[in-house]
């Protein structure tokens, strides 16, 4: 006998819900729950006192799987609703936040999805396997390159895994392209990993290179996907270069920082022996010969020589910037952040703004006026203005007071810093 066919909430949503009753007592309801169009078995026990809260409730894997993170929620509910109708309204909004949680379209796999997994996972090997969800879902395989390089392969399974393909992804300087059939295996993805890396492994090897020879300004800490490298060449000079993965020893794009003084001469060497690059020598030894230069290295210099702070806002690193600006006038030098130097010049009303470029006076030396040009960027706008203000600040402490009390104070503004 079916006794409840649908329920109604108080919305006006209805809810799909077949139970019968199995025993003449009226103690036993056994049936389907729809949520979202998905059918749940459920089965509730009831005490011969016919008690709500002391009943029992029963149901397939399926919903298992999905109430097992709202256990306590659902005991609660059972606890305190006033009929069995009551109740079922209550587990239906738990099923619909549960199932929410779930990305569109994804179901629960199936048993026999797990004992495929497994099996696959021991043809892998377990010394490769780095984690492993709770929901069997997602993977991070181990591979090591021909260098002893070490990589992770993160691999997030469908549902109707092997007929649908995995999502796979990496710390890698290029897309990463996998090949996949119904009938492809995790093994086979692991061997597609390897290929790519061994494609990478004279690209990495240029990178460490110049990471364990050279003092790298930026990025901070390099990652296997960063193309980019920030040399120091001297004091407050530097060059940037950006290695091309899939021509790691072919000349990079080359971009030198620092006073014009100073990289003028190098730009000059760099077009002048730009002929000489030999792809069968390393990429820093093509750089030594072309720039005519010896790289400071960690064997014969310390970090902190070029880590000059900015003249502004007296810190070296500022979220993930460092100072790239530079007096040109060789009697001062003093690098700025590109956000701290656009935001101070902008204030300025000597500076000249033309197009998307800004000309303005370094804020550093009293006497001798540099000249900056420099382009605003996005970010430039998020940096707060109160370092500017105490600087402009200082300004006018050191025209009204005179120099030593403007010294004092700005020694104890880097001191606190």
């Amino acid at each position: 006998m079916k006794v409840i066919s649908s329920l109604t909430s108080c919305v006006g949503v209805v809810i799909d819900v077949r139970l019968e009753v199995l025993d003449i007592e009226k103690t036993l309801y056994d049936g389907f729950i729809t949520v979202q169009e998905r059918d749940f078995r459920i089965r509730i026990l009831l005490p011969p006192d016919l008690q709500l809260k002391r009943a029992r409730l029963h149901c397939c894997w399926q919903l298992k799987h999905l109430l097992r993170e709202y256990k306590h929620i659902v005991k609660q509910r059972l606890q305190q609703s006033g009929d069995l109708g009551s109740f079922i309204l209550e587990l239906k909004t738990v099923l619909e936040v549960a199932l929410n949680r779930f990305p569109e379209g994804r179901s629960i796999p199936p048993p026999r999805y797990y004992s495929q997994l497994i099996s696959e996972m021991e043809t892998v090997g377990w010394d490769k396997m780095l984690f492993i969800d709770m929901d069997f879902q997602t993977l991070k395989l181990k591979a090591d390159d021909s260098s002893g390089r070490q990589h992770v392969l993160t691999v997030k399974l469908k549902s109707k895994h092997p007929a649908e393909a995995p999502d796979c992804s990496a710390d890698l300087p290029v897309p990463l392209t996998i090949t996949w059939t119904p009938q492809s295996t995790l093994e086979q993805l692991h061997s597609q990993f390897l290929l790519v890396l061994e494609s990478l492994t004279d690209f990495w090897d240029v990178l460490d290179e110049i990471d364990r020879k050279t003092w790298v300004l930026e990025p901070e800490k390099p990652s296997r996907s960063d193309t980019m490298r920030r040399i120091a060449i001297g004091n407050n000079v530097s060059i940037k270069v950006e290695v091309d993965p899939r021509h790691p020893k072919m000349l990079p794009e080359c971009c030198l920082l620092g006073a014009d003084h100073v990289v003028t001469p190098l730009r000059n060497k760099l077009n002048a022996n730009m002929h000489m690059w030999n792809p069968d020598s390393s990429v820093l030894n093509n750089l030594r010969d072309v720039l005519e230069i010896e790289f400071p290295s960690p064997a014969t210099h310390e970090k902190s020589s070029f880590n000059a702070e900015c003249g502004i806002c007296y810190s070296y690193r500022l979220e993930d910037a460092i100072p790239d600006q530079v007096c040109n006038d060789p009697r001062c030098g003093q690098p700025f952040h590109q956000a701290c130097l656009y935001e101070w010049l902008r204030a300025l009303p000597s500076t000249r703004q033309s197009f998307n470029l800004i000309f303005g006076e370094c804020p550093y030396c009293s006497k001798v006026r540099g000249r900056f040009q420099m382009q605003p960027t996005a970010d430039t706008k998020a940096w707060p203005q109160l370092c500017i203000r105490i600087q402009q600040l200082l300004v006018w402490i050191h025209s009204s007071f005179g120099l030593v009390f403007s010294k004092c104070l700005h020694m104890q503004l880097h001191n606190n810093n």
